[in-house]
């Protein structure tokens, strides 16, 4: 999965922190410093607010607290996916 933040965010940090306390496999795109991860970001969400997930399969959650990141990943796991 790939994690689109901009490093001053504190939904970003938390949003990060959390999934490296629960071993999540994940890249980090800062979108201030990688105009074309910006760019895909606004592409596959629609918006420029962060952070925004992108799972593998395309699957997007964007402009999320560490609550509602929570809910998509227990769902998605319990879809099998």
């Amino acid at each position: 999965m790939i994690v689109y933040v901009k490093k001053w965010c504190p939904w970003c940090v938390e949003a990060l922190g959390w999934l490296r306390e629960r071993n999540f496999d994940f890249e980090v795109v800062d979108v201030l410093a990688d105009a074309e991860g910006y760019k895909r970001m606004q592409t596959i969400s629609g918006q420029s607010l962060t952070p925004t997930l992108e799972m593998p399969d395309g699957e997007v959650l964007a402009d999320f607290d560490v609550g509602q990141l929570e809910k998509f990943l227990e769902k998605r796991r319990g879809e099998g996916k």
